[in-house]
């Protein structure tokens, strides 16, 4: 065991007594509380150090990958508790200490014209036939809005469209306008879109997305108002009655986030609204992590990074005004919960679908790491209104 293992090993010690999960070491010496029914990380390989040490933002998550540590009675659970102490047991020291040696996002997952489309394909363009396997018949690929309602998948597709008809009139869509869709996904918002009587253009980057958001719309009657394109929204050329986009900024990167919003300022008629869904965290730790490559750079979302509210007032403040908006944070912990589930009732299906033992890891992995982010309040999502003056 290296250097950093060893110190990966003490911290654990150290950190184990405040954060309510019972620890099992390889050894089968067990850290945490002495408290009844809590959670437990069982530690199977003692390379789970070795992975820490080395990284810790990416060697926990390739650690589980790697069948080095289990959580029962669920993954989410033993998360949770550790993302709502990290920060405050961690001493200050180790966390400027540690940035010494914490890599950087790489240069070619930067999110410029030719970066943006490879990136958006990588998680994207996997398979229509997977994610079809864990979101519901909406295909919403973003938090639902549950309104106080049980968050049980018997109500997901209705906390979706209420999501989605929540963003609409935001946008203050109506019949007749000429609405702009930055982010199509499957095509869901495009159609509720026009199903009151606006005419829509959805842009997108995902290959796979358009093909199966065409057939959707086809089938729903609703070609003759909705036009799916691949497009990069630096090259738009109209303006628009109305914007909307639904978690489609976390792809834009911190480089390009001016870009993002001159593009949608320049293309909105004036008096017209913009309708933002966008996934936030606090703003302090956006400036510490804006660099930071991770675990969900390196599997997930390449070249990414979460906004925080105080980004999105700068940029839109110069010629928008903020009229309404809605937080959703803990309705994307259930959301998150409820993929999971049906993911890994599906998985058998998954693995048919030719995924490995590993991909099965890393996408609950995934899953699990996003709820836990939201029940522990380090991330928010919003739905934001905007006027342009």
């Amino acid at each position: 065991m290296n250097i950093r293992a060893l110190i990966a090993k003490q911290l654990l010690r150290r950190i184990a007594p405040h954060v309510d999960v019972k620890v099992i070491l390889p050894n089968g010496r067990e850290l945490g509380p002495d408290k009844p029914n809590l959670p437990t990380m069982h530690i199977v390989n003692e390379n789970f150090f070795n992975r820490l040490g080395s990284d810790l933002k990416i060697g926990l998550g390739e650690s589980f990958m790697a069948k080095e540590w289990e959580a029962t009675p669920d993954l989410a659970d033993v998360l949770t508790p550790y993302a709502e102490k990290l920060l405050n047991i961690v001493p200050s020291w180790m966390r400027k200490f540690r940035k010494l040696f914490e890599p950087f996002q790489p240069k070619h997952e930067e999110n410029d014209l030719k970066g943006s489309r490879s990136n958006i394909s990588r998680h994207y363009d996997l398979s229509n036939d997977l994610f079809q396997l864990f979101l519901d018949e909406t295909m919403m690929y973003s938090s639902a809005n549950f309104a106080g309602e049980k968050p049980i998948w018997d109500n997901f597709a209705k906390a979706q469209i209420r999501k989605i008809e929540g963003i609409l009139d935001f946008a203050g869509v109506k019949p007749g306008m000429h609405i702009l869709e930055i982010g199509t996904g499957w095509g869901q918002l495009a159609m509720q879109a026009a199903y009151r009587g606006a005419k829509v253009h959805s842009i997108t980057l995902s290959k796979e997305q358009k093909a199966l958001a065409d057939q959707r719309i086809a089938k729903a009657g609703l070609a003759n108002l909705i036009n799916v394109e691949i497009r990069d929204y630096r090259d738009l050329k109209e303006q628009y009655d109305a914007v909307v986009s639904v978690e489609m900024i976390e792809a834009v990167g911190e480089k390009y986030w001016p870009t993002y919003f001159d593009a949608i300022s320049k293309h909105l008629k004036s008096g017209g609204r913009f309708g933002l869904q966008a996934i936030t965290m606090p703003h302090d730790r956006m400036l510490a992590s804006k660099h930071a490559y991770t675990w969900i750079h390196k599997y997930i979302f390449p070249g990414g990074i979460i906004p925080s509210r105080e980004v999105i007032d700068q940029y839109t403040k110069r010629d928008m005004k903020l009229v309404d908006s809605r937080p959703l944070g803990p309705d994307y912990g259930y959301t998150l919960k409820l993929w999971r589930e049906r993911f890994m009732q599906n998985i058998e299906k998954v693995r048919a679908l030719g995924f490995d033992d590993e991909f099965e890891r890393m996408w609950q992995y995934y899953l699990a790491y996003s709820e836990a982010g939201f029940r522990a309040g380090h991330l928010n999502v919003w739905q934001l209104g905007f006027v342009k003056e």
